[in-house]
């Protein structure tokens, strides 16, 4: 039974963003969030050929030595351009019915694009990132409901244009295992 949330910020400094991702996590999953502190070495897993994070050493790390193994889910965040070998980047990464999940702002921020600075834009794609990776935590697979939270995303533009919330199915699975 999960019984709270840690979320580790990974050289992240934007404590609003912090907070609002806390309160909206706490509604959502109806669990405890803690903001909890950990040592990455995000050196290790810097890519400098791609000038990019390879997010599933991050993962690792995050998830090594848990706070409190079967009772919590870890959620990392950070600002790095996160990539995996077979896509060019990814927003985050999550491992399906674990422990651990990895969201990034990199590429959720309007600037990324030549946009202008959108504080309210960024928080939503961060909260839907955050619940669709905590979601594949919960066992949730990518939903075929175009408007659910856990719907494929390649681009931006489709976390835009999916809904915050998971769809009833999506909800009832989560409920089952929290």
């Amino acid at each position: 039974m999960t019984r709270s949330i840690c979320v580790i910020p990974i050289e992240f400094q934007d404590q609003s963003l912090i907070k609002s991702l806390r309160r909206y996590l706490a509604q959502t999953f109806e669990v405890q969030v803690d903001i909890r502190n950990k040592k990455i070495d995000t050196a290790r897993a810097y890519d400098q050929y791609r000038n990019q994070y390879h997010s599933s050493d991050l993962l690792k790390q995050l998830i090594d030595d848990p706070p409190d193994k079967g009772a919590c889910k870890i959620l990392g965040l950070c600002k790095f351009d996160l990539f995996i070998p077979i896509f060019t980047y990814v927003f985050g990464e999550a491992q399906l019915n674990g422990l651990g999940a990895l969201v990034s702002t990199h590429r959720l921020e309007s600037e990324f694009y030549g946009g202008h600075e959108d504080h309210e834009l960024l928080k939503e794609r961060l909260i839907k990132e955050a619940n669709h990776e905590l979601g594949h935590t919960f066992g949730l697979v990518h939903c075929k409901n175009a408007g659910c939270v856990m719907n494929f995303s390649t681009y931006v533009e489709d976390i835009d244009e999916k809904n915050i919330l998971f769809c009833n199915e999506c909800t009832a699975i989560i409920k089952q295992k929290r």
